[in-house]
């Protein structure tokens, strides 16, 4: 592909490839199993601003095409793929989309060529130049450090150096988030400096990091990987050692991994045990082949019990077979050593590539409890399978206490809990306030958080399902009163523009409480709560007043931070240094891809 710019300014002499080496690199997309390599388009000529749903929705909903998938570089790229189920589909995409007119810009489609297997390609590369002697001659680390560096990078740095780092890093963050307010807010460069004098170069409180009270074995949850150890060469449940594109499909053990609980490496040891005396192989995304793939552990740091997802690629086993998995599961998991692992629950799912307006499986409940209980700040909350529940149970207890104590939470305040998950945050607010109204995208977790309040006892919080952007204003019309909290804790890309819009213009939300697992990510949220006054962004502006990092993830580069934000008394509107279309482009640009991934802290006990 050429650059964006159309031109070329060097050529590179690439060595001779024979061709039976580039039919091996091409060889996956004639094995069993979908891949969206096989018809995809490449769509360039894109305007500056653009999201991902509204580019779906022209293709899919206006243009009638079936887009399966859409593979965009970064954020903000005026060039990308877009993946089809067939080759029909595919040339009815590329006819409908060469030469659209789209938000101004003429857009240029093609039929774009598969990438090559980079396992494939990977390996070549090393036996060509000899790079396999060369890697073992320079790393002379073990598998464990390995994995070690690759899932806990800071396990070997004193705990309160790892804080220093976490605190400098956030800083540094938020630096950036201050300087694009003074930026875009040019009456208030003065208040802004002045306070940068009171507060060592910021223009709000920066508290010192809060500690998580356990450093190691703290995990509650877990996804691992069943593959094959270099070493050992024989099924493993563990890390992935690196990633698929980077040419690696190895597991390592996780036994000395410290940021795991001896009960969740109990659990999968007894797991990786079935594995190993199974017939079936584990799943080879080399190959597509294969049928074990992953196994997801819950630990209840308050009771001790485990619950267990076993997750399975089911090929061609019939359903009489995939009962007999079943079965000997069960079997498995129900002898005496599974019991003194505290293995409680067991849940069985099966795993294929979705199709085009699919939904993906859930897990199906096969023995024990449906669910497992765990407490935070004396409240109880049961867990199932897909429900959010922070990983670290007690640093959980931090957060939450350093949530409550920034928001001024009065016995009269209403709280907004926003993506509120199973109702964790809200019910830890319940005793403080008069209200809690819960607002959350997954229906089942909403079916929780109703269970956990009446498990709890409290009478004084609603939830309610459906995506923030699109039910705040009416979950908004039920809260009363002049003392309105909202307390934000979103996925990793942070929230929906529409839904920041919706809390800068209602103008009843006094603070906002705004809690991100992955700060760098939520800066974009940040200054738009913080915009002058416009018109889309109606009420006026929130502005930060104090935050506190927390220690979520030790061993890990990983940090949560609470920011306290109150509402201006009255809006004071500006020239803003962006233009109104492109607040409004960057609301659709904060929807993300079909890939992202729900759970709020992501797999950061995984390889990337």
């Amino acid at each position: 592909m050429a650059e964006e710019n159309g031109t070329v300014d060097t050529v590179v002499e690439v060595p001779e490839v024979k061709e039976e080496q580039v039919e091996e690199e091409y060889a996956y997309l004639d094995r069993g199993g979908f891949s969206s390599e096989k018809f995809k388009i490449e769509l360039r000529g894109l305007p500056k601003f653009y999201g991902i749903a509204e580019l779906k929705k022209l293709m899919n909903q206006k243009l009638g095409l079936k887009t399966s998938k859409i593979k965009r570089p970064r954020n903000g790229s005026q060039w990308l793929y877009a993946c089809f189920q067939n080759d029909e589909d595919r040339k009815s995409a590329v006819e409908a989309l060469n030469g659209y007119s789209w938000k101004g810009k003429t857009l240029i489609a093609e039929e774009a060529k598969p990438a090559p297997d980079p396992l494939v390609r990977k390996r070549k590369q090393d036996d060509e130049v000899g790079q396999n002697k060369k890697k073992k001659e320079e790393d002379n680390r073990s598998q464990v450090q390995k994995l070690k560096d690759a899932t806990t990078p800071y396990w070997n740095i004193d705990y309160e150096e790892q804080l220093k780092l976490k605190e400098k890093e956030i800083k540094q963050i938020l630096m950036k988030f201050d300087n694009e307010r003074w930026k875009i807010d040019k009456n208030r460069r003065n208040d802004i400096e002045a306070n940068r004098k009171i507060h060592d170069g910021l223009s709000f409180e920066l508290r010192p990091i809060q500690k998580s009270p356990v450093t190691m074995g703290y995990r509650n949850k877990c996804e691992f990987t069943v593959g094959y150890d270099e070493e050992t060469k024989l099924p493993t449940v563990g890390f992935r050692l690196g990633s698929y594109v980077t040419g690696t499909v190895a597991v390592g053990p996780i036994q000395e991994m410290i940021h795991i609980s001896e009960n969740t490496k109990k659990a999968v040891l007894l797991f990786q045990d079935f594995v190993r005396k199974s017939k079936m192989a584990p799943f080879s995304p080399a190959d597509y082949t294969g049928y074990w793939r992953f196994l997801t552990v819950r630990d209840s740091t308050s009771t001790g019990d485990v619950m267990l997802i076993v997750v399975m690629h089911p090929q061609n086993l019939t359903e009489e077979e995939i009962e007999q998995v079943k079965r000997d599961l069960i079997d498995h998991f129900n002898s005496e050593q599974a019991v003194a692992c505290g293995i409680k629950s067991l849940y069985f799912e099966l795993v294929v590539k979705k199709r085009v307006g699919e939904d993906g499986a859930k897990p199906v409940h096969l023995s024990g409890s449906t669910h497992i209980i765990d407490t935070i700040l004396g409240k109880q909350f049961r867990i199932s399978p897909e429900a959010f529940f922070q990983v670290n149970t007690a640093g959980a207890e931090v957060l939450y206490q350093s949530a409550i104590e920034l928001s001024q939470v009065q016995k009269d305040s209403k709280v907004l809990d926003i993506c509120c998950g199973t109702g964790t945050i809200g019910l830890c607010f319940a005793p403080h306030c008069g209200r809690v109204l819960g607002l959350e995208m997954i229906t089942e977790a909403v079916k929780d958080a109703r269970a956990n309040a009446e498990l709890n006892s409290i009478q004084n919080c609603d939830f309610f399902a459906g995506k923030a952007e699109d039910i705040l204003t009416s979950v908004l019309a039920r809260a009363d009163g002049d003392d309105i909290i909202a307390i934000v804790d979103p996925p990793r890309a942070g929230l929906h523009m529409r839904a920041v819009t919706q809390l800068r213009n209602t103008r009843k939300v006094t603070r906002l409480v705004y809690i991100s697992c992955s700060p760098s990510s939520a800066v974009k949220n940040f200054v738009d709560l913080s915009r002058p006054s416009s018109k889309t962004l109606r009420g006026a502006p929130f502005v930060p007043v104090r935050a506190v990092p927390v220690d979520m993830f030790p061993q890990t580069k990983h940090v949560e931070l609470a920011i306290l934000f109150e509402r201006e008394e009255s809006p004071a509107p500006v020239e803003e240094s962006k233009s109104e279309d492109a607040v409004q482009e960057d609301a659709s640009s904060q929807e993300t891809s079909e890939t992202a991934d729900v759970d709020r802290q992501g797999n950061d006990n995984n390889v990337a």
